[in-house]
């Protein structure tokens, strides 16, 4: 490979995203039997939901590498490159593996069928879980990326499946109801596994059926495992749980009062997994907390204006990151930067954002299924000013705020992601 290899892989990529998404296993069933099914004996966990799951994810990895584990971290979308989705102990694969990764995959694709042809998202997922085959790594840990059932990473059976929490989003491909998007995103707990989540009523009526089904054991978290803490204000969040039994007291530098939640689940995912015979102590928990990063998530970029950076692209997301927001700004002024996608319930965002700030800047980030920002505007009293751009619009949001002022990114984890490269963070 050469030093192009990463743009050729991303060209591979642009060249089937006409294909969108196609729920479904059958394609990247039969592409990984190509590659000689590499996700055979892998083993860790596989987290849904509707928020949190990254954070979960991130923070899961951050504690089985403390204890000393190899590690692999899959998790989805990007902010700024494609070698952010694989993560080998704690390091973002390079350009040029990411190229041949992406290489391998597309070659085994040719073989295929038309009717078996990948969309690149079902190409990530076959290099992510080729390079954790590659780097034997002891956990896998992978982030699902829409709903469950039909979703490409659900072709692993890690041993430990989580669902953090249910909430409405992606209703057009999930389901109208909060109930239907559980029975969703729970298809992911395989016959025999661990399963945990943080799911409240309804959904966890339907996370409940599904164990039951399948004859997997389930950890509620909230019930079996108590949990308490509380923000800490820009230094992240204190919790206290349980382990292996006994009470634990964890600090993460992550952000917000509800990465409390996130924080409890994570750790309750350790738990599985320790049940599940992997080699993590109460030391490689606190450790683990204590060290773990998730970029574009309650960001916090010193300054004047302050930055504040959130990827919440849901009404439940971003009614979170506003109750969270309001504490770090300390009455200080707000002006928020705000995009979405297309297929995102913008009036309840809006509704949410309304509670932060009135002073909003409406933009559109650099991919196409954007929405318009002359369109958000109209979900917007009163009516926001509309910037071309991100960049654009973070100088307007600046220059409104003043020095003393904070600038809330929000909406679109696209957005974040381009905020944090024009920032140069």
């Amino acid at each position: 490979m050469t030093g192009t290899a990463y743009a050729r892989a991303v060209a591979t990529l642009d060249s089937v995203a006409w294909r969108g998404i196609m729920p479904g296993l059958e394609r990247t069933r039969a592409l990984l039997a190509a590659l000689g099914n590499p996700q055979t004996g892998l083993r860790g966990a596989l987290v849904a939901g509707t928020n949190g799951k990254g954070s979960v994810c991130a923070t899961v990895e951050s504690v089985c590498r403390a204890a000393g584990l190899r590690t692999v971290l899959l998790t989805s979308p990007h902010l700024q490159s494609y070698c952010e989705r694989i993560v080998r102990d704690g390091v973002a694969v390079s350009e040029t593996e990411f190229g041949a990764l992406v290489a391998t995959v597309t070659e085994a694709a040719e073989a295929l069928p038309a009717e078996l042809q990948p969309t690149g998202f079902e190409v990530l997922t076959a290099a992510g879980i080729l390079a954790a085959r590659r780097a034997d790594a002891e956990v896998l840990v992978c982030e699902v990326g829409l709903g469950g059932r039909l979703d490409s990473t659900n072709v692993l059976d890690l041993g430990v499946a989580v669902v953090t929490n249910v909430a409405l989003d992606h209703q057009d491909l999930l389901g109208a109801t909060i109930p239907e998007i559980a029975r969703e995103k729970a298809a992911i707990i395989k016959p025999g596994s661990r399963a945990v989540t943080g799911a409240a009523e309804p959904a966890l009526t339907a996370v409940r059926a599904r164990t039951a089904d399948v004859g997997a054991t389930l950890t509620v978290v909230g019930e079996d495992v108590p949990f308490s803490g509380r923000a800490a204000g820009l230094g992240g969040v204190d919790v206290e749980t349980r382990f292996d039994g006994r009470p634990i007291a964890v600090h993460a530098p992550l952000r917000g009062a509800f990465q409390v939640a996130n924080i409890a689940t994570a750790v309750a995912v350790c738990d599985a997994l320790r049940a599940s015979g992997f080699s993590l102590d109460a030391a490689a928990v606190e450790a683990g907390c204590r060290s773990v990063r998730w970029r574009g998530r309650m960001q916090w970029i010193p300054g004047e204006p302050a930055i504040l950076i959130d990827g919440a692209h849901n009404p439940a997301g971003m009614a979170a990151m506003v109750a969270s927001a309001r504490d770090l700004a300390g009455g200080r002024r707000c002006v928020a930067v705000f995009a979405a996608m297309r297929n995102k319930d913008v009036a309840s965002m809006a509704s949410g954002l309304a509670e932060l700030t009135s002073e909003i800047v409406v933009t559109a980030p650099a991919v196409e299924r954007a929405t318009p920002p002359e369109d958000l505007a109209g979900f917007f009293q009163p009516r926001p000013t509309v910037a071309a751009g991100v960049a654009v619009a973070l100088e307007e949001a600046r220059r409104r705020s003043g020095p003393d002022g904070v600038v809330v990114v929000c909406g679109s984890l696209y957005l974040a992601g381009e905020a944090l490269t024009l920032l140069g963070v």
